[in-house]
């Protein structure tokens, strides 16, 4: 006859597809509960149901209550929309990346510029132009995303549609590791700001990388909402700020003819040609302005209702903010024929020139190193709705696919700080070790998402559907030809380490999906089963010693099964007087008389463990009841005590956890003075 399974090896119902691959949910299930008569609290597990008081469920303890004055109260389904965003809280919480480019993008251009002499540098103005044709492509057609797939994703929702399962994985892994570089890359920019400022910082540059790091993930686990009310003032100070260094730049600089600090490095020997390669090469490096463009459409689901129009309306924001920014820092670059400067950014010189540097120019900059490092707070908008699709399609755990306390997926949360936190370390906050490994995910992600446009517009041919097919198809040209000067421009440098982790992910993808198709064959998930048989049920009881927690279990196990077994140890060769020697044991049992029997077995050896488990195989083998093993545990009211306890229950459940004809359950009684008076029957019901 068949067994259920143990209760520590039942898979989780949410984490499994049927046999075609495709995902089934149980809404709200986290785990699995023990069946029994009676629906008795003897569980291995306890489902979480939003909306219900969680006392009722677990023994809150004090690690618990500091962790929700840290993150938050739990927030039911029908409060989510606290933590959902505005259009201009959206700037902040899914734009910073895309926003703060402006302090590293036009310098880009001008590095590679410089190779060829200071005569090259006004071409910074017509790249920085082509850059925002490109920009303009690439807003058009997200905000097609957000209207074509409102369930978030980007490319990965793009390519999945329109260009296969292959296409999107490989806009899947180049995002993940887009984000996590994105997320690296601004936190270590930022520090770098705050260190040349405050050269004395330096030493703990990898720790403070790290604890802004925990900050931003902190600020996300209570909610997007949360994240883009907190950094909102900051990034307006930015905008604003910017915008007016531009203006008084281009109307009135205060302080054009002022001496700047640093040496200008150009180079005077050995100069190249102004070719058509070199200036595909700015063009590359200036691209990098672009990242975090994708961003929005990424997040579309923490926006407010309508949420497809509100994300849009963030993306045109994007869109014009960014470029009007990048437009002006091309002009006053062109005009003042700005240069690379030893120890000085191109916006440094820039904003120096505007208007000098007094209080203006130090908060202006104290703001931009802030935004820098809280920057990183895109990736957190984006990966974990991505890791959400990504297990909804069996790519990546199921886990990622469910909510916490907060209503936001936590999961996704803590593998970004995970993989920047261990990125930090590796590069020990060095941003110039990061920056050659940078936007070549992204630029892969946008090649796909206008290629899979093409073929969307192909599919559905809706009116006007040349013209948006042509756009889509020159902007996948163009991130394309970028993609691949990235990657043979900078392989050397770093870029390879791109190369090599995309495809590492992809197959984890695969290896991942095909685990779960095999478990969804195997459970015959997707397919009507047989009708359900009911069984005769032994419950076995172990025990060291009769006690009101043995009174607990005993009582469980009545309520569960047709027959009931208590199973107790005895060492030989234990002194007449012990209390658990052989004598002692029944005598007890005898007094108590709970009306079932006590089997107690013999050993020579220091196992408890192997003589219990050699009973129930003894008793599986001559018998087809459904067998059930119940672990009486105790909760103590402090975490400190539970290494004190519950050491049967650690050995047993080990040595039965990949038993699959039998169920292992615990009865679980409260160590405190109320649970002590408190009726049994009480207890459980009440």
């Amino acid at each position: 006859m068949a067994r259920s399974p143990t209760t520590d090896s039942i898979p989780d119902p949410a984490a499994l597809p049927d046999g075609s691959g495709h995902h089934l949910f149980l809404p709200g299930l986290a785990a699995v509960s023990v069946p029994g008569p009676g629906n008795s609290s003897a569980a291995a597990t306890a489902p979480s149901v939003p909306g219900v008081a969680r006392s009722g469920l677990m023994n809150r303890g004090n690690l618990e209550s500091a962790w929700q004055l840290l993150v938050g109260r739990p927030l039911p389904r029908s409060q989510t929309s606290e933590e959902q965003i505005t259009p201009v809280q959206g700037l902040s919480a899914l734009s910073l990346d895309a926003l703060t480019s402006v302090a590293y993008g036009p310098e880009a251009i001008i590095v590679v510029l410089a190779l060829a002499g200071a005569g090259a540098l006004h071409l910074i103005l017509p790249i920085t132009l082509v850059i925002i044709a490109l920009l303009a492509i690439l807003v058009f057609s997200y905000r097609q995303v957000i209207d074509a797939y409102p369930g978030g994703g980007g490319a990965y929702a793009v390519s999945r549609a329109n260009l296969g399962a292959r296409a999107s994985l490989v806009a899947a892994a180049s995002l993940v590791v887009d984000y996590t570089l994105t997320v690296a890359v601004s936190i270590s920019a930022g520090v770098e700001a705050l260190t040349s400022a405050f050269p004395s910082l330096v030493p703990a540059t990898v720790p403070m990388c790290l604890g802004i790091l925990v900050l931003v993930a902190i600020l996300n686990l209570r909610g997007v909402g949360n994240a883009a009310r907190a950094f909102l003032l900051p990034t307006m100070i930015f905008i604003v700020g910017l915008f007016a260094i531009i203006a008084i730049g281009l109307i009135h600089p205060l302080a054009l003819h002022a001496s700047q600090p640093g040496v200008i490095e150009l180079p005077t020997k050995g100069l190249q040609k102004v070719s058509v390669l070199l200036i595909l090469k700015a063009f590359s490096a200036g691209c990098s302005a672009l990242t975090g463009v994708e961003a929005i459409a990424n997040g579309v689901p923490v926006f407010k209702p309508p949420k497809a129009v509100r994300a849009k309306r963030t993306e045109l924001l994007l869109g014009g903010i960014l470029g009007t920014m990048l437009l002006g820092l091309a002009l006053l670059a062109s005009r003042w024929h700005i240069a690379p400067r030893s120890n000085q950014t191109v916006l440094s010189q820039i904003m120096g020139d505007a208007v000098g540097r007094h209080w203006a120019y130090y908060f202006v900059s104290l703001t931009i190193t802030l935004v820098l490092a809280l920057a990183a707070n895109t990736s957190f908008g984006g990966l974990p709705i991505l890791g959400s699709l990504l297990a909804r399609d069996n790519y990546v755990p199921h886990v990622f696919s469910l909510r916490g306390d907060r209503q936001v997926f936590d999961y996704g949360i803590w593998a970004l700080t995970i993989l920047s936190a261990a990125l930090l370390i590796a590069v020990n906050g060095n941003t110039n070790r990061l920056i050659p490994l940078f936007a070549i995910g992204v630029f892969t992600g946008f090649t796909l998402s206008q290629s899979g446009l093409v073929v969307h517009w192909w599919k559905n041919k809706p009116s006007g559907w040349r013209h948006r097919a042509a756009i889509n198809g020159t902007g996948a040209l163009v991130t394309a030809v970028a993609t691949t000067v990235f990657v043979i421009t900078k392989f050397t440098q770093g870029a390879w380490v791109v190369i090599v982790a995309v495809p590492a992910f992809i197959i984890l993808f695969y290896r991942v999906h095909g685990y779960y198709v095999k478990v969804g064959k195997l459970l015959g998930i997707g397919r009507t089963p047989q009708k359900p048989e009911g069984s005769r049920t032994r419950v076995v009881v172990p025990l060291s010693s009769v006690s009101r927690l043995i009174e607990r279990a005993v009582s469980e196990a009545l309520s569960l099964g047709d027959e009931v077994i208590c199973v107790t140890v005895v060492f030989d060769g234990g002194d007449e007087g012990d209390e658990g020697s052989d004598k002692a044991i029944r005598e007890q049992w005898r007094r108590w008389d709970p009306g079932v029997p006590l089997r107690v077995l013999h050993t020579d050896y220091a196992s408890v463990v192997d003589p219990i488990v050699s009973f129930i195989d003894d008793l599986s083998n001559s018998c087809d009841d459904q067998i059930v093993v119940l672990i009486p545990v105790v909760i103590p009211d402090h975490l400190r005590h539970r290494l004190l306890h519950n050491h049967i229950d650690s050995v047993l459940s080990a040595a039965l956890r990949s038993r699959t004809d039998l169920v292992v359950a615990r009865v679980p009684i409260a160590l405190n003075e109320s649970s002590a008076t408190r009726p049994n029957r009480a207890n459980r019901h009440g």
